[in-house]
């Protein structure tokens, strides 16, 4: 309903045999190149913003470019960057087009390593100077850098302190920059630290560069470079020399999963994109852990090392709601029970009236954990059946029989999305005119007056989609009771590590407890939580306490819902309206591999989360009380 711009995604490829070798197997040397895009395309759900890949030939002589990089803004970056490599390519005779040789020698993009990248900005920053991946240049070709990542970071400012403290200068205030640098001074000083070496074993000119290629460890610069980072990250990088590399966040907010044969090794965001790009079944490919670095020797040797202790594992629950492909068959499988577990509180809410009730999704994302609550429907019905017929007390008739057979819960597809009509009008009021009929409805779907209307979304964050189109488009089909279904729990927390929701005034969940505040005369909760929040400033972030749950705490869940229809409901609504959440005990036994919640409960995973919660809540106290 309400799209969320999250998340960056990454895609990386190494080619394990000679360009050679794809040519005379598959019919193109491209082969790396074609899979990339494959990758890329299949995770285009995160990249709204732009996109980039960068590619590395192995072995290139001196003179010769070896690191090429391609980058584009919009949401057809993707096909952007892909048409600007293969302009190089298409005027090409077929002979040369096929001799992967010539390609090695002369052809940019053509080479073994591959890269590549989905943007999302959740900082507010944008431009293609913020698309990834970032490039770090030397004349030694080992310390040519390319770097991409699917995080945010929220001790950015401890970081900058440190290295511009030791002299680095970033080149914008920005965590990609930033990690940049950091990484790249960690390479130069592991590639001086084997430079020392092959010096010191009589080593003179290219034998120093080859050793020098030869002895780097990436680990022991991702173990001095990542240390200090607070925040969930999947960090991608390249080498000229070839080396590559990936590291998760020891918490496992973000993840990554990667899979290894004898002609290639991928990695990406999301475990389904390789199934799909490569064939594969599931149980081949693996999931980068938590704390855990893969590494690709440029000689093809794949392995991992655990570079951070993992610390309390938290992987994010909303990349199973929400942005995951759900053709993932775990992550199917939960959206589905996440459906299936709110069927008690949605019968509650229609006082258990299935016969007069019709059953819908809004569309897209929900239909996963839609089919999830109609199976639990299903099986309540069941269940009512046995019990009427038992009630019979006799051998059944066969018109007994039939008309206990017959109930069935009564699914339509009720909310259609009209996507084309957002892009053209930008006047005020005709755009939130627009905005009313970006849903259309299926009219007859339900009888007006009788039926209640249940319809699931996979969350509700900000509501504005709810005020602006659905209830009134809803309300016109003249339901009796309108029930909004959230798979998701009440969203009552900013997010800091790479979702985009940052700001407490985005969130409908905070927005009714501050109401029901004012109007119960407890003003004075929003005063002490605002003063021992600002007390706070200043204390280092560990020590940091999260006191916006005390804007929560004296409502129940129903409390807060009940004020959030009260607000999102446009004057004239003839339906009564309910909105039904799932409870936080739901969420944790459908998902219970990602208990990573803090957007619901609060309970943020790092410190730096509860930092960055605390300047925004005093941010938005200052703003809208004026202190």
């Amino acid at each position: 309903m309400e799209q969320l711009k999250h998340e960056c995604g990454v895609a990386m490829i190494r080619l394990l045999k000679p360009l050679e070798y794809y040519e005379e197997k598959y019919g193109t040397w491209m082969y790396g190149l074609n899979k990339l895009y494959l990758l890329m395309e299949k995770q285009h759900n995160r990249g709204q913003e732009g996109a980039g890949l960068a590619c590395v030939k192995l072995e290139a002589n001196p003179g010769e470019e070896y690191m090429f990089r391609e980058r584009a803004l919009g949401s057809s970056a993707i096909t952007e960057i892909f048409g600007t490599v293969q302009s190089n390519f298409k005027d090409l005779p077929k002979e040369q087009l096929h001799d992967a040789g010539y390609a090695k020698r002369v052809l940019p993009f053509a080479g073994e390593v591959y890269m590549g990248h989905l943007r999302y900005s959740t900082t507010g920053k944008s431009g293609i100077s913020y698309v990834h991946p970032f490039l770090r240049r030397n004349n030694w070709r080992a310390k040519n850098l390319a770097l991409c990542g699917n995080f945010n970071m929220t001790n950015v400012d401890e970081i900058f302190a440190r290295i511009t403290a030791i002299g680095q200068h970033p080149r914008k205030y920005a965590d990609t920059y930033i990690m940049l640098e950091q990484v790249g001074h960690r390479l130069d000083r592991e590639v001086e630290r084997v430079f020392n070496l092959a010096e010191a074993e009589g080593l003179a000119g290219m034998e120093i560069t080859r050793y020098i290629e030869d002895h780097i460890d990436l680990a022991n610069v991702l173990r001095t470079s990542s240390k200090e980072w607070d925040g969930g990250y999947v960090m991608c990088g390249l080498t000229g020399s070839g080396e590559t590399f990936a590291v998760r966040d020891p918490w496992g907010i973000r993840t990554a999963f990667w899979y290894q044969d004898d002609e290639i090794v991928v990695l990406a965001s999301e475990r389904p994109v390789i199934q799909t790009a490569l064939n594969v079944p599931a149980g081949s490919i693996r999931e980068l852990q938590p704390g855990q670095a893969m590494f690709i020797h440029k000689a093809g040797k794949v392995r991992t090392v655990q570079i951070n202790k993992p610390r309390e594992v938290r992987p994010c629950s909303f990349e199973r709601i929400y942005f995951s492909r759900g053709s993932d068959a775990d992550i199917y499988r939960e959206r589905k029970l996440l459906g299936e577990k709110l069927v008690p509180n949605i019968l509650k809410a229609i006082d258990y009236d299935i016969d007069h009730t019709v059953f819908s999704f809004i569309p897209n994302t929900a239909e996963v954990a839609f089919y999830g609550m109609l199976q639990g429907l299903d099986e309540y019905l069941n269940e009512e059946k046995v019990y009427q017929i038992d009630a019979l007390g006799h051998a059944p008739g066969h018109d007994e029989l039939e008309r206990i057979l017959s109930r069935r819960i009564r699914s339509e597809k009720v909310a259609i999305k009209d996507i084309k009509l957002r892009t053209f009008i930008a006047e005020g009021n005709s755009r939130n005119d627009l905005a009313a009929h970006v849903y259309d409805i299926t009219y007859g779907s339900l009888v007006p007056g009788e039926d209640n209307l249940v319809i699931i979304d996979d969350s509700i964050v900000r509501g504005t989609t709810l005020r602006q189109s659905i209830i009134g488009i809803l309300d016109r089909l003249n339901p009796k009771k309108i029930v909004i279904v959230s798979s998701s729990p009440q969203v009552r927390y900013p997010d800091y590590y790479g979702i985009d929701m940052s700001r407490m005034s985005e969130f409908i969940a905070f927005k009714a407890a501050v109401e029901l505040l004012k109007e119960r005369d407890m003003k004075d909760v929003i005063a002490a939580a605002y003063r021992k929040s600002k007390e706070q400033v200043g204390l280092p972030k560990e020590q940091m306490v999260n006191y916006v749950k005390d804007i929560y705490a004296p409502f129940t869940d129903e409390e807060i819902s009940a004020k959030m229809v009260e607000l999102l409901t446009p004057k004239g609504t003839k339906a009564q309206v309910q909105i039904v959440y799932q409870p936080l005990e739901g969420l944790h036994e459908a998902c219970p591999k990602h208990p990573g919640d803090w957007y619901f409960s609060g309970d943020y995973p790092t410190p730096g989360g509860v930092k960055l919660l605390n300047a925004a809540f005093i941010d938005y106290i200052e703003q809208v009380y004026q202190f």
